[in-house]
C-alpha cells in the first residue's frame, strides 16, 4: 500500500515536472514569436510609427477624420493600373510620401474633392510627395477619364483599379468602408493614416499634414 502511494507520488512528479517542461518550451516559443514579428515591425515601419505619432495632433480641423497608424503597416503591394495601363504597385513610389485616394465617377463626395486633390499636387508634388488617385469604377474608363476634365483636373494622372480589387484590400485590412478613402503611406510603404470620406485637401491644415508627413 505504501509502496503504491509511493509510486503516485513519484508517477505525478514525472508528470508534473513534464508538464512543466512544456509549458516552459511553450513559453520560450511563443516569446520568440512575438519578438520575432516586433522585429519585422521595427525592420520595416519602425521610423512610420515616429511619424505618425508627429501627424496625430494634426488631425483637426479640416482633416479632423484623419486616423494617424497606430501601428504602421505595409502596403507597398498593393497594385492597380498606371496611365498608360501597365501594372504598377506602391512600391513603384519608393522614396516618395505618397497620398493614395480611391474614387469612382458615381461618388458625389468624389468630385467635390477632386479639384481640391488636384491642387494639392499641383501645390506639393515632387520627388518627394505625390497625390496617387485610383479610380475604382468596374467600366467604363472613358467615362472615368471625362470624369477628370469634368472637375477641372489639370495635374493629377489617371490610374484605375478596374476590378476595384484595390478597394477590396484596404476594407479588409479595416481601411475602407467607402468612398472616397485616403491613406497617407510613406517613403517605403508603410501607412501613416487614413481618411474614410472627403476633406479639404488644399486646406492650410492639410497643408501643414503633408509637410510633416514628407520632413
Amino acid at each position: 500500500m505504501a509502496g503504491s502511494r509511493a509510486q503516485r507520488k513519484i508517477m505525478l512528479f514525472v508528470l508534473a515536472a513534464v508538464a512543466g517542461a512544456i509549458a516552459g518550451a511553450l513559453a520560450v516559443y511563443f516569446t520568440a514569436l512575438g519578438h520575432g514579428n516586433q522585429t519585422l515591425v521595427a525592420g520595416d515601419c519602425a521610423p512610420a510609427l515616429t511619424v505618425a505619432k508627429r501627424l496625430a495632433p494634426l488631425a483637426h480641423g479640416e482633416l479632423a477624420a484623419f486616423r494617424a497608424a497606430d501601428p504602421p503597416a505595409k502596403l507597398d503591394q498593393l497594385d492597380f493600373k498606371a496611365p498608360d495601363g501597365a501594372d504598377v504597385s506602391l512600391a513603384s513610389f519608393a522614396g516618395k510620401t505618397v497620398l493614395l485616394n480611391l474614387w469612382a465617377t458615381w461618388c458625389a463626395p468624389c468630385r467635390s474633392e477632386m479639384p481640391a486633390l488636384d491642387r494639392l499636387q499641383t501645390a506639393k508634388g515632387s520627388d518627394r510627395f505625390q497625390v496617387v488617385a485610383v479610380n475604382v469604377d468596374l467600366h467604363n474608363p472613358e467615362r472615368a477619364r471625362a470624369f477628370l476634365d469634368e472637375t477641372g483636373v489639370k495635374n493629377l494622372a489617371f490610374y484605375s483599379d478596374p476590378t476595384s480589387a484595390i478597394f477590396a484590400k484596404l476594407k479588409k485590412n479595416g481601411l475602407a468602408f467607402g468612398l472616397p478613402t485616403t491613406v497617407l503611406i510613406d517613403g517605403k510603404g508603410c501607412r501613416l493614416g487614413v481618411i474614410e470620406g472627403p476633406a479639404e485637401w488644399d486646406s492650410a491644415d492639410a497643408g501643414a499634414l503633408i509637410a510633416a508627413a514628407v520632413e
